[in-house]
């Protein structure tokens, strides 16, 4: 393929363009793996270990209340409907199991709803367990239905083996899809959504308060925490500031301390040093490409759609910009004809491309002007 580098002046109020590639990160976080998103495009701002598939925990419990609510959506169930605790929710669950629990007790009969609350709000794994058994039969059935689920959405990284997020070996799924996953809770189901921004939830005398540590920063409205021994403290959140949207997951921290701080260090960046910027195919002025054997020398290019690019503010000053053609052009050439692709590289983001068309009809030389041409060629190539 032929590559040309350029200087695109209608791009330099957007950000400066030098020829060094893109070598690591802009910024870096003691999380083992994490992602910000901005939820309007769905594109990922930073990823470390994005795609990763990794130990959730108790986010895992955002796949577990999505799947209640697509049953209800599809009238399989009802927010009132009642479950039964059993034995095996509470000893596993419960109490007795020493976790996250929402207090349930054998033969308690909570509401899907109360259910709900209690995994959304408690973290409780005798909530999740409830759900499982009398929705699917057993949580192990419930549990493959929410993988199911979540392939179909496209969130091809899951393995869930619980509904609880309790270790199980091969129980994954990546921070890219936590936060598609976020992404989709806030879109699919706002009226349920809310329910993750509350600040407690009592069952009974039993009374647990949410346990996001972002939920006092400015515009914080959810989501998730999780941590077992073998995964470490993570947390899947979303905030709206100025009518921004992004969402961060961040996991493997080693403290509880240590989440809530990097978390809110995490959100400040995404909306302080993170941003997206389009490029309009009228806004770019790219320089005419070459054409061979052609009754004009040059046929003049554009943009054939917008670029949409993301990232830190500051690697926009050292973006790589180059046109890279599919070919040598060579006449004829038609008007809307792609001819290649502008590719816009950013410190610590994958190439961001775009088709380039021809912006002009290119008709071939005559026989006479083709051998006049591979004359001048072959003087040229014996220069020097």
């Amino acid at each position: 393929m032929q590559r040309r580098n350029l200087i695109l002046a209608a791009l330099t109020c957007l950000f400066s363009l030098v020829a060094t590639p893109a070598t690591a990160q802009i910024i870096d976080t003691p999380a083992s793996h994490a992602v910000i998103m901005d939820y309007t495009t769905g594109e990922i701002l930073f990823s470390k270990n994005g795609d990763e598939p990794m130990i959730p925990a108790s986010m895992t419990k955002m796949m577990t209340a999505y799947l209640v609510f697509d049953m209800i959506n599809r009238g399989e169930i009802s927010l009132t409907d009642r479950l039964t605790v059993s034995e095996d929710a509470w000893r596993r669950g419960g109490f007795p199991s020493g976790t996250s629990t929402m207090g349930l007790v054998p033969k308690d009969t909570p509401t899907v709803e109360e259910l709900l609350h209690g995994v959304i709000i408690m973290s409780g794994n005798d909530a999740c367990i409830v759900l499982g058994e009398g929705l699917a039969g057993s949580e192990e059935a419930f549990a493959k239905r929410m993988t199911d689920l979540a392939h179909e959405k496209g969130l091809k990284s899951v393995n869930f083996l619980n509904a609880t997020g309790l270790e199980a070996v091969g129980h994954v799924i990546s921070a890219a899809d936590l936060a598609r996953l976020a992404k989709m809770t806030i879109e699919d189901y706002p009226q349920y959504y809310e329910w993750y921004d509350d600040p407690s939830y009592s069952w009974r005398e039993y009374t647990q308060p949410n346990r996001n540590p972002l939920l006092e920063v400015a515009g914080a409205d959810g989501l998730k925490t999780g941590h077992l021994e073998a995964a470490g403290y993570g947390l899947t959140a979303s905030a709206v500031r100025d009518g921004v949207r992004r969402i961060i997951v961040i996991n493997g921290l080693p403290t509880k301390a240590a989440r809530a701080s990097e978390g809110e260090r995490m959100m400040r960046l995404a909306f302080q040093s993170y941003e997206l910027k389009t490029i309009a195919p009228e806004s770019v002025a790219l320089p005419e490409q070459k054409v061979w054997l052609g009754q004009q020398g040059l046929v003049p290019v554009s943009l054939a759609e917008p670029m949409l690019i993301a990232g830190h503010k500051a690697a926009f000053e050292k973006a790589k910009t180059e046109i890279v053609l599919e070919k040598p052009l060579e006449a004829p050439i038609k008007k809307g004809d792609r001819v290649g692709k502008l590719v816009v590289t950013l410190e610590g983001r994958p190439p961001v491309e775009a088709p380039v068309i021809a912006e002009a009809d290119v008709k071939k030389l005559g026989f006479f002007g083709r051998a006049v041409e591979g004359l001048s060629a072959m003087i040229s190539g014996n220069d020097g």
